[in-house]
């Protein structure tokens, strides 16, 4: 239990499953998660999703759970040094817990030092990441983990929290307020559960006893004491939101401005980089495939550069491509075809087009009938490619820009009216 003195949000940290609020997929009746817990054989496991959605929470609840030893180390002030201590005093335990917060922030020899006492059980490992674990976290210790994927907070599970907190923390049970409206502590919050209640307490102990609290009344406290933006990087989801509907919207100048206060903020730079890439594919595509290599080059310089004169490359990146023109027809396509895969599962691949390697599949007309494209005039043979349920099929309609006129008149020439470009 925590200290009352503890802010609201550690005094009402749930202690049990069955008190957590969202994450029912995880951790509701019969999930998988749920169930592993209930048997007492949680795996080793990593666990992803925006700030403030219960990653700290579950960890700690699986350790109540389970009540086995619980160790905690931050990857920003741990290192292999104190990872080994760690797994020196857990062997000497029959079962403990590992959790790692921020493992993403651990690099390739702090998490190779885990991986020995991961495989051999010596530790069940609980990471939490706000990152990709695909990229942030090594191959060897990934595949030792399951991964799980925490969702946002919907607007319903932010309004129970706000319920709770009156119901459950005495000190506010005993305030005499009012919450009379939810949305400007929803919206600043940003879904981020830790926030939100932090966020109630410096405005109901503002707002002092029998107050009555409104979104105006909540606006005005935050404007004069709440930073919007967290320097450790923490809350950053509004303003990364900002600067990439920016760029989308082809705003170099409002871009430039957005990119200013995550730099000032202290927001890693890899993190920036990264969306960059991801949206020079995204949201530009073919309209201009050079935003990819500058993209592609952006992350790769500020990964060895760093700040401060990562400054200049990341503001090069970002007004660039918040110049260029616009496409998310890449992205349309592989949405398409994913659904496509979804809705009528593996359709087998056509005869003509399989591998035959060996006699047996050459009988059986693997590969019959192929046409070997560059035996053909213009490199090109009018043959089907899709499996029959799929023939004709266009999942990538070409943007409405020049590049991408030039990519739609040249399949037109080879396809005609098969695929209607």
């Amino acid at each position: 239990m925590a200290s009352p003195q503890a802010p609201l949000a550690e005094r009402l940290r749930p202690q049990t499953l069955d008190q957590l609020v969202g994450q029912q997929h995880l951790t509701g009746k019969g999930s998988v998660l749920r169930t592993a817990i209930e048997h007492g054989k949680p795996p080793s496991m990593i666990l992803w999703g925006p700030p403030g959605t219960g990653k700290t929470t579950i960890a700690g609840i699986i350790a109540n759970t389970l009540e086995v030893p619980f160790y905690t180390l931050s990857a920003i002030s741990a290192g292999v040094k104190e990872v080994r201590e760690v797994i020196a005093i857990a062997k000497e335990q029959e079962k403990a817990i590992l959790f790692i917060d921020e493992i993403h922030r651990f690099n390739k020899g702090q998490q190779d030092a885990l991986l020995g006492a991961v495989e051999k059980g010596i530790v069940t490992l609980i990471g939490a990441t706000t990152e990709n674990p695909s990229f942030e976290v090594n191959s060897a210790l990934l595949s030792r983990c399951q991964v799980y994927v925490l969702r946002p907070l919907s607007e319903e599970d932010l309004v129970k929290l706000l319920k709770n907190a009156f119901q459950d923390d005495e000190w506010l049970r005993e305030s005499g307020i009012e919450l009379k409206e939810t949305g400007a502590l929803i919206n600043i919050s940003g879904g981020d559960a830790r926030k939100l209640l932090n966020l109630l307490e410096v405005v109901c102990d503002a707002a002092g006893r029998g107050a009555v609290i409104t979104d105006e009344k909540v606006m005005e406290i935050a404007q004069q004491r709440i930073a919007m933006y967290d320097k450790k990087g923490e809350q950053h989801y509004d303003i990364i939101s900002a600067f990439i509907k920016c760029i989308r919207g082809s705003d170099p100048n409002a871009a430039v401005y957005w990119l200013a206060r995550m730099i000032e903020g202290g927001e890693d730079v890899k993190f920036i980089a990264r969306r960059l890439l991801i949206l020079a594919s995204e949201d530009i595509g073919n309209a201009n495939p050079n935003a990819l290599l500058l993209a592609n080059a952006c992350f790769e310089a500020v990964n060895k550069i760093g700040y401060p004169e990562s400054n200049l490359i990341l503001s090069q990146c970002a007004t660039y491509l918040a110049s260029s023109p616009k496409s998310n027809s890449a992205t349309v396509a592989i949405g398409a075809a994913q659904a496509a895969v979804r809705n009528l599962g593996d359709l087998p691949v056509p005869l003509h087009i399989r591998n035959a390697p060996t006699k047996l599949m050459k009988n059986l007309d693997y590969g019959k009938g192929y046409q070997y494209s560059h035996s053909y005039e213009g490199n090109f043979s009018l043959q089907e490619y899709l499996p029959k349920e799929l023939a004709g099929t266009k999942f990538y309609d070409p943007g409405k820009n020049a590049r991408e006129e030039e990519l739609r008149k040249f399949l037109k020439g080879l396809w005609g009216e098969k695929y209607g470009y």
